[in-house]
């Protein structure tokens, strides 16, 4: 008798295999396109993965021909898995600068839900620590990401940075601002925003400022973006929220206040106020958010309203003083355009229409001798070279030339002796500021920033490292590294004198750099 052959089951395996394959070939894309955006990528690649995964899992569900237990089995096994997801899972703010969301338990405790404020010492006498200088405002003296005459050591294994002070700090992405032996910044703790004063040499706090209001937002994170700017024994900062406030720099004691937004009926932009108050003359000026104005002055004595200038809505870059084609003005990077201001009345004296505003700009305008200026942004944006002539009563720009290589997403681009240095989608890059042409891309500091110190360079790392680089035109090289931070950091470093001052959303720390001895 013979027997009947078995029946063999479809299993369809040509739906997997082909899943397969476009998953590779799109992680192959990703993997061999270096110019790809890093954003994009990172997404991309998430996207791929996911898409496999939901693939095969519906492949082995629907279409498979294994077992039907097994398959409802699988099913169940997916659906409990995803609500356990849901349940037991939440976002935590992003990974890094790829804008990824990070994940975390549910009852795990906000970080900063534990960290109180301790007790201040406003007015103690604050002693200037030697060879401490002052960095009065964002991105340095100059607001260019460049210090001069620091004479750092080139070797930090023959003499490695001292720290001074290491503690907990509230959330946010503000830097340090530096005078008279005092360090300010911005952080949240708890339900409030504040303004806070540290002693540099010890990190002691000495007085804090309040104020009831936290800006929320899943990706970038909580707290307040922007630096405090120190001015004539004041301190100007301005909150997530569009809070500017006008502070005591002794004892923190309010001034004045303005309310910016409400003020001028203004929404908020996506992820918060960021530009930095930038003090010119009598006025401290500072952006507008959601379009009503690109820029307003207030009076830096009493905070009366001077100006309103331009109508474009603001990105997330800070306001600049500059003298271009022989005029003293204001330049500002904002949604869709670089507007450049008259200081005095805030008249628009140039619009310069660069990108669409669908995707933030964060990098401030870089200034170049023969009054042209160098705009960067990432998500693509890319970079171009412009030159400002005066015409016709007004200020013009002309596109010297422009490419993608040198797209910075946080990092302000330096310039020195002719050359660009600065994190191209977070690889250090240099590039020829007359050509356009990109010279070296290496070493990987994602969404980090720079900060160029005479002929070198110090980068904060976006996963917390601080690497001291000697940058050229021919090439770069590390000459030292410290673990100076553990985690995410957005903050840009700021060097007073030796002193170095590094800050993420969990903690801040100085460090005394070595420098070299005086020839006598």
């Amino acid at each position: 008798m013979n027997s009947a052959a078995p029946i063999r089951k479809n299993h369809r395996y040509w739906f997997p295999v082909i899943c397969a394959i476009v998953a590779v070939g799109g992680l192959l894309y990703v993997q061999f396109k270096p110019e790809l955006e890093r954003n994009f990528a990172g997404w991309l690649t998430s996207a791929i993965v996911l898409f496999f995964a939901l693939t095969t899992a519906l492949w082995f569900v629907l279409l498979s021909g294994f077992s039907g237990k097994s398959r409802w089995l699988t099913a169940l096994g997916l659906a409990l898995a995803f609500v356990g997801f849901k349940t037991l899972l939440r976002v935590d703010g992003a990974l890094d600068g790829r804008g990824l969301p990070r994940f975390t338990w549910k009852w795990t405790p906000a970080r900063e839900a534990s960290l109180k404020t301790p007790a201040v010492s406003a007015g103690a006498v604050v002693p200037v620590p030697a060879g401490a200088a002052d960095v009065p405002q964002f991105l340095g003296p100059n607001r260019d990401g460049v210090i001069r005459g620091a004479n750092l050591s080139r070797d930090w294994s023959a003499k490695p940075p001292r720290q001074l002070w290491r503690q907990p700090v509230g959330i946010g992405w503000s830097a340090f601002s530096v005078a008279g032996g005092r360090a300010y910044t911005q952080e949240q703790r708890g339900p409030d925003e504040l303004v806070t004063c540290y002693e540099l040499a010890t990190g002691r706090l000495l007085w804090t400022h309040a104020n009831p209001v936290r800006f929320v937002e899943w990706q970038g994170g909580d707290g307040p973006r922007a630096t405090p700017t120190v001015d004539g024994g004041r301190v100007y900062a301005v909150g997530a929220t569009g809070i500017l406030d006008c502070l005591d720099a002794a004892t923190g004691t309010r001034i004045w206040s303005r309310d910016v937004l409400k003020e001028n009926n203004a929404a908020n932009i996506t992820w918060g106020v960021s530009g930095s108050p930038l003090v010119a003359d009598d006025r401290v000026i500072v952006t507008a958010a959601s379009g009503t104005a690109s820029l307003i002055a207030f009076r830096k004595e009493d905070g009366a309203l001077l100006w309103k200038g331009g109508t474009d809505a603001a990105s997330y870059a800070s306001p600049v003083l500059a003298t271009l084609a022989g005029r003293r003005c204001v330049v500002s990077l904002n949604a869709v355009t670089l507007s450049i201001h008259d200081p005095a009345t805030g008249a628009v004296l140039l619009d310069y229409k660069w990108k669409e505003g669908k995707y933030p700009k964060a990098a401030q305008p870089t200034l170049l001798e023969g009054d042209r200026i160098f705009l960067t942004g990432g998500y693509g944006y890319g970079c171009v070279m412009l030159q400002i002539k005066f015409e016709g009563g007004r200020l013009a720009a002309t596109e010297l030339w422009q490419n993608n290589k040198l797209k910075a997403q946080f990092n302000t681009i330096g310039v020195r002796d002719g050359f660009l240095f600065g994190l191209d989608d977070g690889t250090l890059a240099c590039v020829d500021a007359a050509s356009g042409e990109r010279f070296w891309k290496e070493g990987r500091h994602g969404s980090g920033q720079t900060l160029l110190v005479d002929d070198l360079m110090i980068v904060q790392s976006e996963r917390g490292p601080v690497v001291l680089v000697e940058p050229r035109p021919d090439g770069v090289r590390e000459l030292g590294r410290i673990a100076a931070l553990s985690s995410k950091t957005w903050n840009h470093p700021v060097l007073a004198g030796r002193y170095l001052l590094v800050r993420n959303d969990q903690e801040a720390a100085c460090y005394e750099l070595p420098v070299n001895e005086p020839v006598l």
